[in-house]
């Protein structure tokens, strides 16, 4: 194990996929915890507010999410392929400009998520389900975005190998989210305390995140003679298209999740939000221990992209999946046998309808799980674009069929309907990865070199 907050040396597939593992067990400490807490501070708000008034709750949630990943830029993916380089080299005025741009896009994100958050709280309320007299809180929460949108901090740790302080963030929210709920509901509180206790959350993780960030940068002396009027995008080709591109794959991919909420709510009512909610909040938790593999993987094939190790990125890509889908048939037996009884017992008789959709979204998560190294390899490769067109094609079609799935199955058809698209998703990836290979392997071929992904593609 390498010693903390040392960047390490790449070494070979089987030493890298031990370090991958490692940093996903560091980050799976935290994320078990965050899973229980939630799962906690869910079945607070499930006794305290009952399900149509938790289902207003979480079509608010849901919305300021929304719009946090579509403004958001995922700039700690900029961080991680355009800083890797200069880190490595100590070039510190490169890796300073490239932490300028990030900021830069964090900053103008966040403001332009904080105003169509608030417009939206009020202008939207009778058609997103919460009503005129819950918008001026809905409009307060959206200031939460700002503790949502910015991911310079992410990307900084991950690139110095400190996962154990993005594990320790990860249980910090749903532990101050259950500590305001269980205060919410102690003092009767209605629906604006139970969303106060939230976006407290938010902004204490977040404080903890940022602060780690700036005590790495001023530690490795990253901060001297950094200034906000130097270079912008000069000598960095490609960074603007590669923002963009990361931005819409994650927006179309994250977001949708919190569309397909609001969609339901819109379509059915606030309580079957609620049911997808919950369903969606334990299929996540049964899926974290694989999904954890990716953000470990990433820096790892932003390292091996730098020194051109393109043969031991594939491999390492091909051995995760292979783990990830054994996982993911533990994932799935797990919620065969047991998740309709725990999602009984830790909300409540009231929630058992959500059982049946919980199945649905279980089965779309162990697909993805299957697929999960599809998507760091393409943008590791430079080729975001590629993960954007798949996202795009099968998100546009997965929401033009969403009303017609819910209008005649109900909430069941909205679960095979993510259960498709999950499919489709993983399929349209695994499409580019091939179709990269085989001209890879073409163009050694004729220049009579060996086969794999060698080279840039």
């Amino acid at each position: 194990m390498i010693e903390k907050g040392e960047p390490p040396d790449a070494g070979g597939v089987g030493e890298i996929l031990r370090r991958v593992l490692a940093n996903a067990g560091m980050l799976l400490g935290g994320r078990t915890i965050n899973a229980i807490l939630g799962l906690a501070y869910m079945a607070v708000v499930a006794r305290a507010l009952g399900v149509s008034e938790m289902g207003v709750l979480v079509l608010i949630h849901a919305f300021a999410l929304f719009l946090g990943e579509v403004v958001k830029f995922q700039s700690w993916q900029t961080v991680l392929q355009y800083g890797a380089r200069p880190l490595a080299a100590g070039d510190t005025p490169r890796f300073q400009q490239v932490l300028r741009f990030t900021l830069a896009l964090d900053i103008a994100s966040t403001l332009l998520g904080m105003a169509l958050g608030v417009i939206g709280a009020f202008a939207f309320s009778g058609s997103l389900g919460w009503g005129a007299d819950a918008a001026p809180a809905a409009a307060l929460y959206m200031l939460s975005l700002v503790f949502m949108v910015s991911a310079t901090p992410i990307g900084l740790l991950r690139l110095f190998d400190r996962f154990d302080v993005m594990a320790n963030q990860a249980a910090l929210v749903s532990l101050v989210r259950l500590i305001g709920s269980g205060v919410a509901w102690w003092l009767h509180g209605g629906l604006e305390s139970f969303l106060a206790a939230w976006a407290l959350g938010s902004v204490v993780a977040y404080a903890y995140l940022l602060a780690a960030a700036w005590r790495e940068l001023h530690t490795r002396r990253l901060l001297e003679g950094f200034a906000w009027n130097g270079p912008f995008t000069q000598g960095l080709p490609g960074i603007w298209r590669f923002a963009w591109n990361t931005n819409l794959a994650a927006t179309l991919e994250v977001a949708l999740t919190h569309v397909v909420t609001l969609v339901v709510g819109m379509m059915v009512g606030p309580g079957a939000a609620a049911f997808w909610r919950i369903g969606r909040q334990i299929a996540d938790a049964i899926a974290k221990p694989a999904k954890l593999l990716v953000p470990a993987l990433y820096p790892e094939l932003a390292r091996l992209r730098v020194e051109e190790r393109h043969d031991d990125m594939w491999r390492l890509v091909k051995r995760v999946g292979v783990l990830a889908g054994g996982v993911g048939l533990l994932v799935l037996l797990v919620a065969v046998l047991a998740g309709g009884p725990l999602l009984t017992l830790v909300m409540g008789e009231a929630f058992a309808p959500a059982a049946s959709v919980m199945t649905w979204q279980v089965a779309a998560a162990v697909v993805a799980i299957f697929a999960l190294p599809l998507e760091p390899m393409l943008v590791s490769l430079g080729k975001p674009g590629a993960a954007v067109r798949v996202h795009l094609a099968v998100g546009v079609t997965f929401l033009i069929s969403l009303p017609f799935l819910i209008e005649a199955f109900g909430l069941t058809g909205a679960g095979a309907g993510l259960v498709g698209a999950a499919t489709a998703l993983a399929l349209g990836m695994l499409w580019f990865i091939l179709r990269m290979s085989g001209n890879r392997r073409a163009r050694d071929r004729s220049a009579g070199g060996g086969d794999g992904l060698k080279g840039d593609v």
